[in-house]
């Protein structure tokens, strides 16, 4: 089940002819599809956003970028989309599965979101804490920067001539606190429990003779928590677990398995709270890294939840670095493999040096996006600091 994600080859037996094929091209364009209705969603409310600092009129004398049909382009032409489509692995299956809990959350349609957190939990551990991008996104509304602490709002009647100085600086106050539906969020926990339940009870009717949950929750979540198989993928928990002394293998387990919560997520949760989809993002990029049985599938999501914030990012550092990075690697990775494991003229240090390089450069990836979202939203703090300034010398004189 969970397992056939890490492994594209091993479900080859399950998806054998055309009938998988459709199964999957079914799956990357129904993605595509829904990666372009939230990239609407999120211009839409950036658009709405600036129109109030006064540095947007309108999206053609901006450029403003139309993300949707970015991020759906870079999502079915990602080379790493291709592979997991071809290699007939059900990463597609999976990231359906992300995408439609957060298309869900977006339009805030909550069983629906709950669905797909319950089903991409399902399939692979690592999606259980995209709770909290949710929850934020139930709760807080659509990505927006944080001049809504910044903006002034404006109270009262129209302003006429015998209006006195001091009445109009009092018509401008500011916006402290952001609004938080408790509602939404407690609607959403409900039908969280209700596939849960649902999942649960269908999981323990057909696996009964198979040993039941239990027996489930060994294979699937166990094999991933233990780490037990070993085999070269494009991680890095393979190799340091095979080095790693016996004695030592389960504190070795309980730091990696904590490491991401927590690490990434407090120090993410508050810093973009008020961007919950950017958070989404930066979390799945993150666990791709981390996680003990990555494929290239989870890089195909996460990168093309990226392309939803082009404009936001349009002054991010090193990219062209970074993206020659990620194509050398992506290069040498079977390179790599083809010397160590067929032709024997190179050992593990080499296929483990370009994943160990692969990492490097996703580490990189994230810190260098979530920089120049936070860089972003100071320059937009600044302007509305700016606009507030000469707001009130106009007020005055």
């Amino acid at each position: 089940m969970a397992l056939h994600c890490y492994s594209p080859f091993s479900v080859l037996s399950q998806f054998r002819g055309s009938k998988g094929n459709r199964v999957i091209i079914c799956a990357d364009l129904l993605s595509a599809l829904l990666l372009r209705a939230i990239g609407q969603k999120l211009q839409k409310s950036y658009r709405m956003n600036l129109r109030p600092l006064g540095v947007l009129r309108s999206s053609q004398d901006r450029g403003i970028l139309p993300c949707g049909d970015i991020a759906a382009l870079v999502y079915l032409w990602n080379p790493f989309t291709i592979l997991s489509c071809v290699g007939l692995s059900t990463s597609p299956i999976e990231n359906l599965a992300v995408i439609v809990s957060l298309y869900g959350a977006v339009t805030r349609r909550v069983p629906l979101a709950a669905f797909g957190l319950i089903m991409a939990t399902h399939l692979s551990l690592y999606s259980a804490p995209l709770v909290f991008p949710l929850i934020f996104l139930l709760g807080y509304g659509l990505d927006a920067p944080p001049i809504k602490k910044f903006l002034q709002t404006r109270h009262g009647g129209v302003e006429t001539g015998s209006t006195s100085d001091v009445s109009k600086q009092e018509k401008l106050t500011p916006t402290t606190q952001l609004p938080f539906s408790w509602r939404t969020v407690l609607h959403f926990v409900f039908w969280v429990l209700v596939w849960s339940s649902y999942v649960l009870v269908l999981c323990s009717l057909s696996l009964k003779q198979y040993g039941g949950l239990e027996e489930m929750f060994k294979r699937t979540y166990g094999f991933i928590l233990r780490i037990e198989d070993l085999s070269p993928n494009i991680g890095v928990f393979w190799y340091f677990f095979a080095e790693a002394f016996e004695f030592s293998r389960n504190y070795l387990l309980i730091i990696f398995n904590l490491y991401i919560l927590l690490t990434s997520i407090p120090s993410l949760m508050f810093r973009l709270k008020h961007r919950p989809c950017f958070l989404a993002f930066a979390y799945l990029a993150f666990t791709s890294i981390l996680k003990s049985y990555p494929s290239v599938g989870d890089a195909a999501l996460y990168l093309s939840l990226w392309a939803l914030f082009v404009n936001e990012l349009t002054d991010m550092e090193y990219s062209f670095f970074i993206f020659c990075g990620y194509i050398g690697f992506s290069l040498l990775s079977p390179v790599m493999h083809n010397f160590w494991i067929w032709r024997g003229t190179g050992n593990a240090n080499f296929y483990f040096g370009n994943a160990m390089g692969y990492a490097c450069f996703q580490f990189m990836f994230v810190e260098k996006s979530v920089n120049a979202m936070l860089n972003h939203d100071q320059a937009l703090k600044k302007a509305t600091a700016e606009m507030t300034k000469n707001l009130a010398i106009t007020v005055i004189f």
